[in-house]
């Protein structure tokens, strides 16, 4: 059965209030297709799940994020992302800041439902004590170890973007990395996978590593074809990251005004 839709289809069966995560990492393989579809919609209020870019960004620069879940909101080559420094230091979101592994287990524990996952990662760091809801649990055999009971980071839906896909959701990355998609898939009750380009599913099993086979089709609500769907950010190996354009983001982002809208009207409006 086919599940192609528009990046407006699938942003279309988004609500207000969601907890919304988006994969890639940093600067790399965002589905920024979608993150445009998103901004273009009523959608806000949201708790964002992400290994945070430009997709946090801009996402808080359009007041759209309530709470945010991250490990860190960078561009990569730009070590801090400036509208993420801009909404912490206005206070105008939540932040829930957790250790790279936390959120991994996190998402591991949603896509097993399970309702946490026993990690050592934070034990003995500030993420203790920043996050003061976080527990430990005790180890029930002879070691009696203690370790920290990350929750479950259950999604509403889940926004990601690899390299090819078929029309029934299963999808491939061929770069160097996946950056935890398919985990982000299976622990969302709806997922959409955009595409640089969808083909036959004979043409997945081509590729010689069977690995670069990431996402399953039962966890994949809709497929949208979707050319440079990452960019600025990097799809490798189909594109690197548009340095040129992520510095005039950049620049836009930190200048703010007139600059600002400018930029976002031409990135967010008149992109598909």
């Amino acid at each position: 059965m086919s599940k192609i839709m528009t990046p407006d289809e699938a942003v279309g069966r988004l609500r207000s209030g969601m907890t919304v995560g988006i994969g890639g990492w940093g600067s790399r393989r965002k589905p920024m297709a979608l993150v445009r579809a998103l901004l273009r919609s009523e959608v806000t209020d949201l708790t964002l799940v992400s290994y945070g870019g430009p997709d946090v960004g801009l996402l808080a620069a359009a007041g759209r994020i309530r709470r945010l879940v991250a490990a860190f909101v960078t561009l990569d080559s730009i070590p801090l992302e400036p509208h993420f420094r801009a909404a912490r230091e206005s206070g105008s979101l939540e932040l829930v800041e957790l250790d790279e592994a936390m959120m991994m287990w996190g998402l591991t524990a949603a896509a097993h439902r399970l309702p946490f996952m026993p990690i050592r990662a934070g034990l003995g760091s500030d993420v203790m004590r920043v996050n003061p809801g976080l527990r430990t649990v005790t180890s029930p055999y002879e070691d009696g170890e203690e370790l920290v009971a990350v929750p479950a980071l259950r999604l509403d839906a889940a926004l990601v973007h690899l390299n090819r896909a078929d029309t029934r959701g299963n999808g491939q990355y061929l770069g160097p990395d996946p950056y935890f998609d398919d985990l982000f898939c299976e622990a969302a009750d709806t997922a959409y996978v955009s595409c640089e380009r969808i083909v036959d599913t004979a043409e997945l099993l081509k590729v010689a590593a069977p690995q670069s086979l990431l996402v399953k089709r039962q966890y994949v609500t809709g497929v949208i074809e979707a050319p440079h769907g990452a960019h600025f950010t990097s799809c490798a190996p189909d594109y690197d990251r548009d340095e040129d354009l992520q510095r005039a983001y950049a620049e836009a982002a930190t200048s703010g005004g007139e600059a600002w809208r400018d930029f976002a009207h031409r990135y967010v409006t008149e992109q598909p």
